[in-house]
């Protein structure tokens, strides 16, 4: 197989991520879950992810959908680079095992299907909020937690955004 099949067979389906992680967990790996926009890839990204990856021996990324990016108000300018670039990009990291695309507001849904053993979000959230109004509160941190799974922060990389990516290029 080419390296550019290796990577795109990464991005799979919501069914089809139901099953690879189902035979994963037969064979006994710990299930790592995260999401966002990751729309220009960048240190922070990467050092969030593979601290993420390090917590696990599979990595999913769930990954916010063109119309999904625009509904969360990032500004009228993003995603900056469509969904199809975003999932190869994230695709190409060696330590992230499956990519899959989501269009509704949360990931509630695919964690739901998922089943994840461990959930992770940056350090901006809060795995203690229960409150699922609160900006703090992880979406699916319950559903988690009653399966006996873990729920984990990890701190951000000061400096980098894409957001301040973006600025910087219209300063």
């Amino acid at each position: 197989m080419n390296r550019l099949s290796y990577v795109e067979n990464k991005i799979c389906s919501i069914e089809n991520a139901v099953q690879k992680i189902a035979v994963w967990k037969l064979k006994g790996e710990k299930i790592v879950f995260t999401n966002g926009c990751f729309d220009i890839l960048h240190k922070g990204h990467v050092t969030y992810l593979a601290k993420a990856a390090d917590l696990g021996t599979k990595m999913v990324v769930a990954l916010n959908t063109d119309s999904s990016v625009k509904k969360l108000g990032k500004g009228d300018e993003r995603p900056i680079n469509d969904e199809k670039a975003r999932l190869t990009v994230l695709a190409s990291l060696g330590f992230i095992d499956l990519v899959i695309l989501f269009n509704e507001d949360t990931p509630l849904e695919i964690i739901t299907a998922l089943q994840p053993n461990i959930l992770v979000k940056g350090a901006d959230y809060d795995p203690k909020e229960v409150d699922p109004s609160s900006k703090k509160y992880i979406v699916g941190s319950d559903i988690v937690k009653q399966k006996g799974g873990i729920v984990e922060v990890i701190s951000l990389v000061d400096g980098f955004s894409t957001t301040g990516i973006v600025n910087k290029l219209k300063s």
